[in-house]
């Protein structure tokens, strides 16, 4: 249909290989794995091709629940029409003015239904959707998960400083 024209890209996310779930998120072996500080998202040659991809470019993904950016990983290890990002990257939310809410970290979570399996369970219905990427032309917002907040006590001892 107009969603499947629209989303032509199945993404799987799976569970990830260099942290438990989100913990240790940053991490020396989480960030090793990373691109630039951004989520890796395996992509195939042919797919990568027709949207100008390279690898190690920052790229969008999305569909009509949200977006991410992540850095792309050219890669025949996944069939054509088929992406895989790994879950876990601490949701890093920027507010844009022309895409919309988007997590700069690459968490699939921002793309992923948000439903329970069932009123007992509660589970996760999928580590799957449909989504479309593109390159992200430009300078990428810079990540920030992993940065603390600055405290009041902080900010008031900066502004006593000054």
């Amino acid at each position: 249909g107009d969603r499947d024209r629209r989303f032509p890209l199945h993404l799987i996310s799976n569970q990830p290989s260099t942290k438990l779930h989100s913990q240790l998120d940053h991490g020396s072996v989480s960030a090793a794995g990373k691109i630039a500080g951004r989520e890796p998202l395996a992509i195939n040659p042919k797919d990568a091709a027709s949207r100008s991809i390279e690898d190690a470019d920052v790229v969008r993904v999305f569909n009509d629940r949200g977006s991410c950016f992540a850095a792309a990983r050219v890669t025949d290890g996944v069939m054509e029409g088929v992406v895989q990002m790994s879950t876990g990257a601490w949701f890093d939310p920027e507010e844009s003015s022309n895409l919309g809410p988007v997590c700069k970290h690459g968490n699939p979570n921002a793309l992923t239904l948000d439903r329970g399996t069932s009123r007992l369970a509660q589970g996760p219905v999928a580590h799957t959707c449909l989504v479309e990427i593109e390159r992200f032309a430009g300078a990428p917002p810079q990540v920030t998960a992993h940065v603390p907040p600055i405290s009041t006590r902080n900010r008031e001892r900066s502004a006593a400083e000054e």
